[in-house]
């Protein structure tokens, strides 16, 4: 199973310049961690680097990156790798993980979108892996992606994260709520998708909610409150992978902060049952 990590654990929440005040003025130990996206926040000065500064004392940062784009026909921006590299230093940020997308074609899109499930996609992105890997000095985690849509599918999406994971050596970013959308979305068994993942690789977790377009389509908005599924689904993750780091998920449709600490809380209820029925030191695969 998965080790805790030296440098986090616990339950976490993204930090969101909409959130800054009352972040700053939350109980110490209202969250374990923040994670942040770095775009956001790389030479960023004035009041808001002030801030940062503050959170980075109090609390363990990791960075969810939006831009790497790591499967996408560009040039990898490696003056951005360079820059998340120089912040990781400056702030012992242990972890930078990105989404197992692309996300631009002659100029960025605005989007994630899905990589073809083919070997030739697989050398293509493994290569890459290893250029941002050279740079970072460490194994980055990629986050299992939701999608709409498959242009090109010569495997299953499983077994394009594994053979992704085997051959870049990187670890992977375990969203629930991706699996869940997706197993709504394109008709599978979400315990059993999450069963075929490299469970072993997974660093840390997303919970996050979405939106109910209609019965049979889900869109990963991180937008609303998780749902009970998602919940449930959390807990089976535990059951697999142990008690590994979570980190709540809200990007918009923002509530106040007590809204989101109870969610956090429900995160670390999940954790401290885990821990109580011994799966959090033991079990996974």
């Amino acid at each position: 199973m998965p080790m805790q990590d030296a440098g986090f654990h616990g339950a976490g929440l993204g930090l969101r310049r909409a959130l800054l005040g009352p972040m700053l003025d939350m109980d110490q130990g209202a969250v374990d961690f923040l994670e942040l996206a770095p775009e956001n926040w790389i030479g960023v000065g004035g009041r808001f680097g002030r801030q940062l500064r503050q959170m980075a004392e109090r609390y363990p940062i990791v960075l969810h990156g939006l831009s790497l784009d790591i499967g996408g026909p560009d040039p990898l921006d490696m003056e951005l790798v360079s820059a998340v590299r120089a912040f990781m230093t400056e702030f012992n940020v242990p972890l930078y993980s990105e989404h197992l997308t692309y996300c631009a074609a002659e100029g960025h899109l605005y989007d994630l979108l899905p990589i073809p499930f083919t070997e030739e996609a697989v050398d293509y992105v493994v290569a890459r892996i290893v250029q941002v890997q050279d740079i970072i000095g460490a194994p980055i985690a990629l986050e299992n992606a939701s999608y709409y849509a498959q242009p090109h599918q010569d495997m299953t999406e499983a077994a394009f994260i594994n053979a992704v994971l085997d051959g870049s050596g990187c670890d992977l970013l375990l969203d629930v709520n991706n699996i869940y959308v997706n197993s709504i979305n394109h008709g599978y068994d979400p315990i059993t998708f999450m069963e075929s993942l490299p469970l072993q690789r997974a660093r840390y977790i997303h919970v996050a909610g979405h939106y109910d377009e209609a019965e049979d389509l889900k869109v990963d908005t991180h937008g609303a409150d998780v749902i009970d599924p998602v919940w449930q689904l959390l807990a089976q993750a535990y059951q697999r992978v142990g008690n590994l780091p979570t980190l709540l998920e809200r990007d918009f449709n923002l509530p106040p902060l007590t809204d989101l600490l109870q969610e956090v809380e429900q995160v670390r209820a999940l954790q401290g049952h885990a821990q109580a029925t011994g799966v959090a030191s033991g079990g996974g695969s």
